[in-house]
């Protein structure tokens, strides 16, 4: 199959051929939110932490008397039933919210995303993308020629100038294609794809 071959004016110059193994693929929603829903999963620390009746800070003494008030017995304003109290089933700071994926499944995923963005127009290839020097703004008016505001370049390769001058670009990620993830594919209004970085992309994931 083939997908547009933009040039530096953002306009879609000629086709290149790209495998339909990676770029043509059936849309599969819940696989792609399964893919998503891990990657977050799987970024989260689990470092939270709550306290129990234990724990919190309080005073042992009687709220109240036991009888003669009308209100329910209460020993301890530690409580889990008392503003302030300790929770009853806390959490821990070492939960595990990891959750794993087939190998299989994550390129058959990631394969169904590239397939998609194709269909949708929001793919496109490049010849290349550098900079001269490690200079945000050459790189920013290089995006605005092309009219890119959201974008995720794929490039074969990322040079120290290219992450230099692209780092600090708010609605701009450039990465390798071993870097790519499920979340930035979906986020990102436009996909740029360097005619290297094809290849790799076919050996990752067709």
């Amino acid at each position: 199959m083939q997908v547009e071959l933009l040039n530096d004016q953002g306009q879609a110059s000629s086709n290149v051929d790209v495998p339909e193994t990676v770029f043509g693929r059936d849309y599969n929603e819940a696989l792609i939110h399964q893919l998503v829903v891990a990657y977050q999963a799987n970024a989260r620390q689990g470092t939270r932490a709550q306290k129990d009746r234990q724990m919190v800070k309080h005073s042992t003494k009687k709220p109240f008397k036991q009888k003669g008030t009308g209100r329910a017995r209460a020993g301890m304003t530690s409580s889990p039933l008392w503003r302030g109290g300790g929770r009853i089933f806390p959490n821990s700071p070492d939960e595990n919210f990891t959750q794993k994926l087939n190998k299989k499944m994550y390129r058959a995923g990631m394969a169904s995303i590239f397939s998609q963005l194709v269909r949708e127009g929001r793919l496109a290839v490049v010849d290349s993308i550098k900079v001269d020097s490690p200079k945000t703004k050459q790189l920013a008016d290089k995006f605005k020629a092309m009219n890119l505001q959201s974008v995720l370049v794929i490039a074969e390769e990322v040079d120290e100038n290219l992450y230099l001058a692209s780092r600090n670009l708010p609605n701009v990620l450039v990465v390798e294609p071993r870097y790519a993830d499920p979340l930035s594919l979906v986020h990102y209004k436009k996909v740029i794809v360097t005619k290297a970085a094809i290849d790799q992309l076919k050996e990752m994931f067709a």
